[in-house]
């Protein structure tokens, strides 16, 4: 009877995933993303000029979602303090544990969505090396945005630098607003949520997460509206790319050990006992290292004062003695 595959189900990956490899991966990956968006901090004159671009864009769109949810967050301490809170430490949060959810649960469907995730995070890097932007919160006073970060920093760790802790707001690109990868992270963890979830709750907090974090972004000063939709498109990107990197990972990983190959194959003869060329004979022996000196024997004839018998695989020893004198020939099989 012919073997017919589930519906809906996929075949496992052929190497198995384990997190000691697969946490070093995301470490590194985000720690390249982190020195890349530390380093490309880009002319502060161009960053500006690009924030007032996004503005008049917005406004020639009849787009003005910030301004009536910054002086929302502002004037309201009670919605202020947690929007700075999700947005400074949610995504720090979230985006990790349905990581760890996907790979302990859903191992055939997490290289795919690791690998989404990872993808799009590079092309944003991408954005925020070719086009530095100022933040809402950065711009002149006159433009009407309020850092709701530094009003409330009394209430969290950070200061008046972005959401880093503190004093350490010199370690983090400002000028990274464009795309909002706070948005992307958010609308790939709704993705998940929603297709690997199962039940009621989690289906709604795929759409409340991503919705609200878009909220956030633009409430606390920290992204512009195109800013948000712009990580959307990010992640929409990195979704389209996704099969294509998985594919080249494929055909890339066999070509890895296969370097290696021919050093294993020239240590092969040592490991198998057979003597270097030009390396002197074993210690007790009287002649070449080579038994046969370069002559074969004839099918069923044994070497003198060979006691060794070699069997193949499913072979049956002789029931003949193996004592049998030096010359006697074994017997015909």
């Amino acid at each position: 009877m012919p073997h017919t595959e589930t519906p809906g189900t996929e075949a496992a990956p052929n190497t198995r995933l384990r997190w000691w490899t697969e946490l070093p991966l995301i470490v590194l990956v985000y720690a390249c993303y982190s020195a890349g968006r530390l380093l490309v901090r880009g002319d502060v004159a161009d960053a500006v000029d690009h924030g007032v671009a996004i503005l008049d864009i917005e406004k020639a769109l009849f787009l003005n979602a910030e301004h009536p949810l910054n002086r929302l967050f502002t004037s309201e301490p009670w919605i202020g303090v947690p929007a700075d809170f999700w947005y400074a430490s949610l995504h720090y949060l979230v985006t990790p544990a349905i990581l760890v959810w996907l790979f302990r649960s859903r191992a055939v469907r997490y290289r795919a969505a690791r690998t989404w995730l990872m993808t799009s995070t590079f092309i944003g890097l991408i954005g925020f090396t070719l086009l530095p932007t100022c933040p809402p919160r950065l711009l002149d006073s006159g433009h009407g945005f309020v850092d709701t970060m530094a009003q409330y920093s009394s209430y969290g760790w950070w200061g008046g630098e972005a959401s880093a802790p503190r004093g350490m707001g010199g370690m983090t690109n400002q000028y990274a607003a464009m795309p909002s990868l706070h948005v992307g992270w958010a609308l790939w963890c709704g993705v998940m949520l929603w297709r690997y979830g199962g039940t009621r709750t989690t289906r709604v907090a795929a759409v409340v997460y991503p919705l609200v974090t878009t909220i956030v972004v633009m409430g606390t000063a920290n992204h512009y509206f195109l800013d948000a939709v712009a990580g959307a498109a990010v992640m929409g990107a990195g979704l389209l790319l996704t099969p294509f990197v998985l594919r080249t990972a494929r055909r890339v990983r066999p070509l890895l050990p296969a370097r290696l190959a021919p050093a294993a194959a020239g240590s092969a003869p040592a490991a198998a006992g057979a003597p270097a060329a030009g390396s002197a004979p074993a210690a007790g022996s009287t002649g070449s290292a080579i038994v046969s000196g370069g002559c074969q024997t004839s099918a069923g004839e044994r070497i003198p004062r060979q006691r060794e018998q070699r069997f193949g695989a499913g072979a049956e020893p002789d029931p003949a003695p193996s004592d049998a004198g030096d010359e006697t020939p074994a017997p015909a099989r």
